[in-house]
């Protein structure tokens, strides 16, 4: 079996990557998209999407990242992963899946299932500009309305040259609105001759059997079921199907406290002191899906709107706020904080 982490825009960065993954479990991690519109994007714009392309394309747990490409123009989109691939990823994906009204708009992610023709050309011309050793995946929902041509959008990825399939199984219209129809993604499976990923809805070892089970494949993506539960990859892997107790969940909070620091940290280097607070209620309204320390601590905070302030709730609730250095005027107000503690 194999678990993935999605990639999951305005959410699953980098920062997330970095905290989620040392918990173990997962074969490789997607990123956010890079949107190519035309133009050959320099590598440090896939650099500051995929800051682990500097760490041999792993995050720090060691986790494998590939890199996701989301267009519409196939020489354009040849031209970007033969960019890409010259910084090593350790694979390239490419988004046929995104909902976005804005996205789709300017045709891409999820819309170009109307356009089978299009999807397999585009993946012909990745392929071919990308060397050997960089494996292309691709990751689709089926279809923008209805179902109706999901199997030939997938024959479209799997003749054009991917290594991979992973099928949201919803549709556009769908959204994220449940249920996802996982038997799908069995039908789209038996059409190809790549192997196919399930994924969609899938928030619990009860969620991820009734996956497998349905859709009759055996690999899964973790999407917004990873970042409410950090470790349930790694309960699958150890064979723990049974849901966790308040004894188990008391323990795991106690090694989130330590990632809630961490993740605190990491996001005060990516943006300014301002944004910190949003990125941190943004994990923490997902965790207290399971973690009813999580929910009372994103009731101290939801009023917040300085880190300075979640700091101190931070402090009081021993997880750290120190140990990072960030840009004045807020470096001068760390003794306050201290004190505050």
């Amino acid at each position: 079996m194999h678990l993935l982490l999605a990639p999951m825009e305005g959410l699953l960065d980098d920062v997330l990557r970095a905290v989620i993954t040392p918990c173990g479990g997962y074969d490789y991690a997607v990123t956010e998209f890079a949107r190519v519109s035309g133009t050959l994007l320099p590598e440090r714009f896939f650099r500051r999407i995929a800051p682990e392309l500097d760490n041999g394309s792993r995050t720090a747990g060691g986790t494998p990242v590939r890199v996701q490409l989301l267009g519409s123009d196939p020489a354009c989109m040849a031209d970007n992963a033969a960019q890409l691939a010259r910084l090593a990823p350790a694979g390239i994906d490419l988004n046929f899946g995104c909902p976005a009204p804005t996205v789709n708009r300017h045709r891409g992610g999820a819309v170009l299932l109307d356009e089978p023709e299009l999807v397999h050309a585009i993946v012909r011309a990745v392929c071919q500009a990308t060397p050997a050793e960089v494996p292309v995946t691709a990751k689709m929902r089926l279809g923008v309305r209805d179902a109706g041509r999901a199997v030939e959008c997938a024959q479209a990825l799997a003749d054009g040259g991917v290594a991979g399939i992973v099928i949201h199984a919803r549709t556009k219209l769908d959204g994220y609105r449940p249920p996802a129809h996982w038997p799908w993604v069995g039908r789209v499976a038996e059409a190809v001759n790549v192997p196919v990923v399930a994924n969609g809805e899938v928030w619990n070892a009860h969620d991820w059997q009734r996956c497998r089970a349905e859709s009759g494949v055996g690999d899964v993506m973790l999407g917004r079921g990873a970042v409410a539960d950090p470790f349930l990859a790694r309960r699958l892997r150890a064979g723990q199907f049974e849901a966790p107790d308040a004894e188990m969940r008391a323990g795991e909070w106690e090694e989130l406290r330590v990632m809630l620091g961490d993740f605190r940290q990491r996001v005060l280097r990516k943006v300014e002191p301002r944004h910190a607070p949003g990125r941190i209620k943004q994990w923490l309204n997902l965790l207290r899906r399971n973690y009813i320390q999580a929910e009372r601590l994103f009731q101290q905070i939801r009023s917040l709107k300085t880190i300075v302030e979640i700091d101190c709730v931070f402090a009081a609730t021993g997880i750290a706020t120190a140990g990072i250095q960030v840009a004045t005027p807020y470096a001068r107000l760390q003794p306050m904080l201290r004190r505050a503690a």
